[in-house]
């Protein structure tokens, strides 16, 4: 069975391997204040062209998100998102587990947009005592988002800016940061997204590492004791050198860009093969994550030698699903699924 639904089927890039191998008796200290943390956020900081950030080194998506939530929220806060936004669905009531609530947004793309913040925030304001309401406090979005699309450069400009207006410190979940920055239609780098965003992560554990994400804070106010909610949230890894070696290693001779390219450049090879086949998408996605509309017995078929996500009951006798490649996906394997495509009825 060759697997399609998710980015981190496989264990992690052999280099990174490799290199934890060299390092497994080396004596260092612990909760990320060793050489080799040090080393990742240097690269990390030359990768942003900014070196007046903080950088901190966390295990999971899920523990990143909530940590960065409550550690940016006030109690009477919540955080605004998209109704897909993977913190709003995904997460398991994660942020509300925080006594945060996720404000949010009917989004059809997945994206939010400038427009609609104002008008949350404004809302709220208008509102004939708002302290009865929870306040919005931040605004989270995660490029690329949860189905695929990503953010343009004005559009992040835009939602910055109202972020800025308002007050409103601006979260980027990068888990999949590598494939939105490799999209085809991506016209924004990593350096002006930490320009852009108040704090943000880089994701590694879906993106080449074992494990592992990289938060990046660039607002000032939010850099005091964020390590105090690391370890509050326990997300403060003990071996903090096993995090810092994996980020150091794929952030060495651009290697985290070079993998991620390739997931995209497999995925934009399905994403061909499935329009010259004819196949309508449920939404258009320039990333590593593909959302055909099988019929029923076309999917039937095709599950008896791969498998992907269920996305969604189109109809009576259509599903989206989820094709998803990887920094690890074998061109071997593309090829025969669409072998497979070209066949099918």
């Amino acid at each position: 069975m060759i697997q399609f639904q998710c980015d981190y089927n496989e264990g992690a890039h052999p280099l990174i391997l490799q290199r934890l191998a060299e390092t497994n008796m080396v004596q260092t200290v612990g909760y990320g204040e060793d050489d080799y943390c040090d080393e990742a956020r240097g690269l990390i900081k030359c990768a942003c062209e900014k070196h007046d950030i903080d950088v901190h080194f966390l295990v999971g998506g899920t523990q990143t998100n909530t940590t960065v939530i409550a550690h940016t929220l006030r109690p009477y806060q919540g955080v605004i998102s998209a109704v897909s936004g993977h913190i709003n669905v995904h997460e398991t009531g994660a942020i509300e587990a925080t006594g945060h609530k996720v404000l949010a947004v009917p989004s059809p793309d997945g994206k939010l947009t400038a427009r609609q913040i104002e008008e949350v925030v404004v809302a709220h304001r208008n509102e004939d005592g708002p302290e009865h309401m929870v306040q919005p406090g931040m605004v989270y979005l995660s490029f690329p988002t949860e189905v695929g699309t990503i953010y343009t450069r004005n559009e992040l400009e835009a939602i910055s800016a109202v972020c800025r207006k308002y007050g409103l410190p601006l979260f980027v979940d990068g888990a999949r940061l590598g494939y939105g920055l490799c999209s085809p239609e991506c016209d924004i780098t990593l350096p002006q997204l930490a320009r852009l965003a108040d704090v943000f992560y880089i994701g590694g554990t879906k993106v080449g590492a074992l494990f592992g994400e990289a938060v990046v804070i660039t607002n000032e106010g939010l850099k005091r004791d964020f390590r105090y909610s690391i370890k509050r949230h326990g997300g403060m890894l003990a071996k903090g050198r096993l995090l810092g070696i994996q980020f150091a290693t794929l952030f060495t001779d651009n290697l985290y860009m070079q993998i991620a390219q390739h997931a995209i450049d497999e995925a934009m090879r399905i994403k061909a093969a499935l329009q010259a086949k004819g196949i309508e998408f449920l939404i258009d996605s320039p990333t590593n994550q593909q959302f055909p509309i099988f019929s029923n017995v076309q999917l039937e078929e095709l599950s008896k030698d791969f498998r992907f996500s269920f996305w969604q009951q189109v109809n009576d006798t259509h599903t989206a699903v989820r094709i998803c490649t990887s920094w690890a996906t074998k061109s071997e394997n593309v090829e025969k699924l669409i072998s497979k495509l070209k066949v099918l009825h």
